[in-house]
Order: structure tokens, then sequence, then C-alpha cells
């Protein structure tokens, strides 16, 4: 296994995760994909060109580079357009293939999955697929574009299909009857050179934050999924904790992003926290780190989470978490341990178990402990090494044919 095709159409590892459609996935292909060019896995990842600021392609290190691809316009386009651009994508993808043939695929999000799919037969290679949402999970939000069905035909083809955690896999078995021996669990990691425990007040002043008081942090798109609301009425509900603020860094994401900011700024008022919430845009990911440390409590009160990188990021940090009872959040968090747990969305459980953090000095010391031990079993070249020997064997094998 000599040469890896990464596709990741719609977003760019490149871009500042937390803006726009920036977020976990950023971070997971440009990670992984650095870990398998030191591991002597060549990998090209292949993006959607939104600017001709960019070079058409970036050698981000030796053995990795980023191909801006042409497909629609130079510019942003609203992600429920970017199915109507795949086929350009694809073909564009294939014509700078051509220079240096990969051995494999691996595909991030559906739009590329279709993407891949073709370059699959186009090319006679193995496809790998990493979904990093599903769906037939998000619930309410679902989308209306055919997605699920072509996450379904490409499940059905993928000679292998990563899941972050068993809890992910019996989704993908459950919801969309993948084959379970073509079903990987890798976990995502997290770079411990960034990502480790520190001193909060020194975070603090380097941030310009409050000495004093107790620190709630929410990271993550400002986007209905991700549940900031539920943050915010939790900050409200600490009524022993008058001097409590929340910090957010992040910005509007996806087609309902810019109205749930100003439904969040409008709750904010009419809760009367004004001076207790503070809004941060972006912030290049290395710098999260100081955030975490900076932080009292991390909270991710997300509807749905395939893995969670913020709540495993803040475990590393020795940042307890406070997180809803989803995905991956289930694997990463020890209930009473590492941090809590919540079933359900309720404000008030988000608020109890973050005052219970803050009330017991000695808890808090604990869980911070063993948060940053339990963290330390994920890193960036397991996840590398792993999905080398896959690459490998897959080139070796007949490959899976469509059903």
């Amino acid at each position: 296994m000599r040469r890896l095709a990464v596709i990741s159409m719609h977003t760019s590892p490149l871009a500042q995760p937390g803006s726009g459609d920036g977020g976990g996935m950023n971070v997971y292909v440009r990670e992984l994909s650095s870990a398998l060019a030191r591991a002597g896995v060549a990998c090209d990842v292949f993006t959607r060109a939104e600017s001709v600021d960019v070079a058409e392609i970036v050698n981000v290190e030796p053995g990795l580079r980023v191909h801006h691809v042409p497909a629609g316009p130079l510019g942003p386009v609203a992600k429920e357009a970017l199915p109507g651009l795949v086929d350009e994508f694809t073909e564009s993808v294939l014509k700078r293939m051509t220079d240096a043939p990969p051995d494999a695929i691996h595909a991030n999000y559906w739009l590329s999955g279709v993407a891949g799919h073709v370059i699959k037969h186009r090319l006679d290679l193995p496809l790998v697929c990493t979904f990093h949402t599903l769906d037939r999970v998000k619930a309410d939000d679902s989308e209306d574009s055919g997605r699920a069905e072509a996450e379904a035909h490409i499940i059905g083809c993928s000679d292998a299909v990563l899941a972050s955690c068993t809890v992910e896999a019996d989704q993908l078995a459950d919801l969309y009857d993948a084959d379970p021996t073509r079903i990987e669990i890798v976990a995502p990691g997290v770079d411990h050179a960034f990502f480790s425990p520190g001193h909060r007040p020194q975070a603090r002043r380097a941030l310009g934050l409050p000495a004093t008081g107790p620190m709630l942090l929410f990271v993550g798109r400002i986007q209905p999924l991700k549940g900031l609301e539920v943050a915010v009425r939790a900050l409200a509900l600490l009524d022993d904790q008058p001097e409590a603020f929340l910090v957010v860094v992040g910005g509007p994401s996806g087609p309902q992003g810019e109205d749930e900011l100003q439904r969040i700024h409008a709750l904010v008022d009419e809760l009367g926290l004004t001076d207790r919430v503070r809004f941060l845009p972006p912030q290049a990911h290395e710098l999260l780190s100081t955030y975490y440390r900076a932080a009292d409590v991390c909270l991710v009160p997300s509807r749905s989470e395939s893995f969670g990188l913020v709540a495993l990021e803040a475990a590393a940090c020795g940042t307890p978490v406070v997180a809803a009872a989803v995905g991956g959040l289930r694997t990463l968090i020890d209930h009473g341990h590492t941090g809590f747990l919540v079933e359900g969305r309720d404000p008030r459980a988000f608020a109890a178990f973050t005052a219970e953090i803050l009330d017991s000095p000695a808890l808090a010391a604990e869980m911070a402990i063993s948060a940053a031990a339990r963290a330390r079993r994920y890193t960036w070249s397991i996840a590398a090494g792993r999905l080398r020997r896959l690459y490998g064997d897959l080139t070796a094998k007949a490959l899976v044919e469509c059903p």
C-alpha cells in the first residue's frame, strides 16, 4: 500500500473547523492523512475548490497533498446544492488521479462516498468509507435529498465501512443492513502534543478571561444539532454559582446556522445572561487546547454524535465533560469517573451534573486525572497503523460487488 486517495468533497481539511461546514471531519481528514503519510502511505486529499486564491495543489507536508478540484462555481455553495455537483467533481478527481494512481480510496461523508463509488468501479480499486454522520441517525435533522438511500447503496458496495465506536457499528448494521464483517471499528485520535493538561489560571490569563468564577465551555458549530441552547439554559439554572460564565467557541453552520445564532442571542438576553455568555469566533485547532484548559467543565449537548471529538480533546486536557448520552459520547465518557452522561437533553440535568463537579473540587480533580488518562488511549498514529493494514489487506482481496 503506497498511495491513498482521500475524498473530502464538501469541506477542505485546510478549512477552519467550527465555521461553515468545517468541524470534526476537517480535523479527522487532516490528522489521519498526516499520520498515514508519516507511516509511509502517501495521501492525496481531493476537495472542491471554493476560491481562486487557493493553489490547485497544496503540499501540506511530505507525503500529504491537498488537491482543490473544480466543480461548480468558485465560491461557497449551499450544502443542499452540492449533490448536483458530485458528477462534475468525480470527473475532475479522475483526471487528477492519472498523474499518481492510488491503490485505494477513502471517502469521507456521503457526498464523497457517491464520488468514491464511481471511482471504485472506473479504476477497479477498493473503497473505504467513513460517514461521520448518518441520515437515519440524525432524525429531526435528516435531509430530503435521497441521502439515506445513497448511503445504503454506498455501504452495500464498500469494501470496508469505518465506524468510530461500537455504537456507530451497531447503527450501520441495524439501520443500513451493513455486512458486519465489513465494518471496521477505528477510533479517531487526539494530538497529545497540543491537547494535554495544563494550568487553568495561566490559560485564563493567556485568553484574557476572568481569573475567578467557574467557566463552562461549548465548542462547535452553531446549529440546532449541536444543542447550544441546552448549554445556555444550564448556565441559567446554576443558582448557587452566580459568577459562573459560558464561553462559546464556534460560528454558525448550515442553512439554519444564522437563525440559530440570532435565536441563541435572544435567549441569552431573555435569561439575563448577557454579561455571562461570551461568543468567540472559531479558533485555530491547536489553540483550542488553551480554552479546554481554562474551563472547569465542557458541555457537549448534541442531539447526535458519531464520535465526539470535542469531548475527547477536552478530556485530553483534563477537563471533565458533561455530554448527551448519544452515539460515540457513550463510549468516550466513563459516567461518574471522567465526566457525566445525560439521558435526554433536559438543561436541568446538565445543570445538576455541572453543579456536582463545580461544588466538589476533589471530584473535579479526580475526574481531570481520569479523563486525561482515558484520552491517552486515542492517538492518530494508532488509527493510521490500523488503517494501513486494512488498506493493504483490501488491495489483496477481490472487490465487493454492488448488491
